[in-house]
């Protein structure tokens, strides 16, 4: 049975999750998640580090200390102005996160949702429902509704008690944050439900994420951080799905 979430100063909290391939694969069997994604330790983007991941890759899952993604997007979220938007004319679906320690779980979210125009998501299934609501919903009743779902919850929990390393509480703090990058429509986006709303990277037609252009529109700020602060953790999981293969 999965723990429950804990209430932190008020606001429903989770356990954090971990950055790492079984944990994330675990977490989409709890939401129910299509057959067919893998998920790849991004251990170094030099090209010889990245001949054993299978390509193309379309979307990335990073998770970094707190000095590394205040250097790398502080300045940045500032000019990304309150997002509005609903409906299923919005070029990507953007979620809010108001459930503490949930950004893991948001980073995924947000990956699943835009992936291939959430292919991989079980029509029918409570994670389609979720979805189909969502996108009908403004950002705050949006928010509210993921803050109000048991069955994230319990997947969430569950997945999250299962890492490697030693679970924490919910009511211990978390030095680190989520972020979810998506190439869709020919479009690379920062998806981070901290944020105001969606940021637009740029234009990538061809190729995928861990291409070099592609790791310029995603990871590379966070990566310059880490190497010019030269401390922190940071950690990278390639999304793959059922068409990728190796080079």
């Amino acid at each position: 049975m999965a723990p429950a979430a804990q209430i932190v100063n008020g606001r429903k909290t989770f356990i954090p999750l971990e950055n790492n391939p079984d944990v994330l694969a675990h977490l989409c069997e709890n939401l129910g998640v299509a057959p067919g994604l893998s998920f790849h330790d991004v251990v170094a983007t030099s090209p010889e580090m990245l001949e054993w991941i299978p390509r193309p890759i379309h979307a990335l899952v990073l998770l970094a200390d707190w000095p590394i993604y205040d250097a790398a997007r502080t300045e940045i979220a500032k000019t990304i102005p309150e997002y509005k938007g609903s409906g299923p004319e919005e070029p990507v679906i953007w979620m809010k996160q108001t459930i503490g320690h949930a950004c893991g779980l948001m980073a995924l979210l947000h990956c699943l949702y835009n992936y291939r125009d959430a292919e991989y998501v079980t029509p029918e299934t409570e994670l389609d429902q979720l979805l189909k609501q969502a996108i009908t919903l403004g950002p705050a009743e949006r928010a509210d509704l993921l803050y109000n779902s048991k069955f994230l919850e319990n997947a969430h929990m569950e997945a999250a008690s299962r890492g490697s390393s030693r679970a924490p509480s919910p009511a211990e703090d978390n030095h680190h944050h989520f972020v979810g990058f998506v190439q869709k429509d020919g479009q690379v986006w920062e998806l981070n439900g901290g944020m105001n709303g969606p940021l637009l990277r740029g234009s990538l037609e061809d190729g995928d994420l861990l291409s070099e252009k592609g790791l310029a529109l995603t990871v590379k700020d966070y990566l310059d951080a880490a190497a010019k602060g030269g401390n922190g953790e940071m950690s990278i999981v390639a999304v793959a799905g059922y068409n990728a293969q190796l080079l």
